[in-house]
């Protein structure tokens, strides 16, 4: 289940689709517990929206397979709700007809939520193995979204001045990320394909990265979530997107 308000923090990564045996799935629910103090991922959802508790619950996320991915988990504590689901983006959406797997979490927008954004953001993508992938607050992500067109069916430009974007299925490689993001996670294949890191022209940027255990890179685009109403954040974005031309399949690298 994607963000679906304005107090929530979206977390998205793209990485291959899962195998018949793959344990892809209780490493990324590991990861995000480690990387968010307290947090426990022990519930499933039912089909009338219950919360049901699930005692054996990594046997049942080995086990258990939907649309490519897994089903939705989150924890207990609906002061700070965090939910984690997996779904398979087809080989014709994809980028070279490779069938992906597609990770969403949401975090709430909250202090504590924003303390540890960065955090699950990287545990996710590196216990997925993901190409890349970004956190964002749910305001900012529609409008990014919104960046991504099929002129044929939307001829109206995108939001804010923002660049256009290709459909993923029209991207050249799987490593060279779809969108940007308040905060974003590249691979070190992904950081390749887009030239990341270039001291003399990133140093901006490197103020505020982190490399990861993995070899990937954590790039905060703003100290603050991302609000594209602020005009110092739009520039930001806009700045990143010229920085990186090959992203969003604009220029092949």
């Amino acid at each position: 289940m994607p963000a679906t308000q304005e107090n929530e923090l979206a977390v998205t990564v793209y990485a291959p689709a899962l195998a018949s045996d793959d344990g892809r799935p209780v490493a990324v629910v590991h990861s995000m517990e480690r990387a968010a103090p307290g947090l426990h991922l022990g519930w499933m959802i039912s089909e009338k929206g219950q919360r049901i508790p699930l005692p054996d619950r990594d046997v049942w996320l080995a086990q258990t397979r939907m649309d490519g991915g897994f089903p939705l988990l989150r924890n207990g504590d609906d002061d700070f709700r965090v939910t984690v689901t997996g779904w398979e983006l087809s080989a014709a959406s994809s980028p070279e007809g490779q069938a992906q797997l597609v990770v969403e979490a949401v975090l709430p927008l909250t202090a504590d939520g924003v303390a540890v954004a960065a955090d699950v953001l990287a545990a996710i993508a590196e216990g997925a193995r993901a190409f890349w992938g970004h956190t964002t607050p749910f305001l900012a992500a529609v409008d990014i979204a919104r960046q991504t067109k099929n002129w044929a069916a939307n001829p109206q430009p995108p939001p804010r001045g923002l660049p256009a974007l290709k459909l993923s299925r029209n991207i050249s490689s799987p490593e060279i990320p779809h969108r940007l993001g308040w905060v974003n996670y590249w691979s070190a294949a992904a950081a390749r394909s887009i030239g990341f890191p270039d001291p003399a022209r990133d140093e901006d940027l490197l103020s505020r990265s982190r490399g990861t255990a993995a070899g990937g890179w954590v790039v905060r685009l703003t100290e603050a979530p991302l609000v594209l109403g602020n005009p110092a954040h739009l520039s930001a974005l806009m700045h990143a997107y010229e920085r990186f031309p090959q992203i969003g399949g604009r220029v092949v690298p």
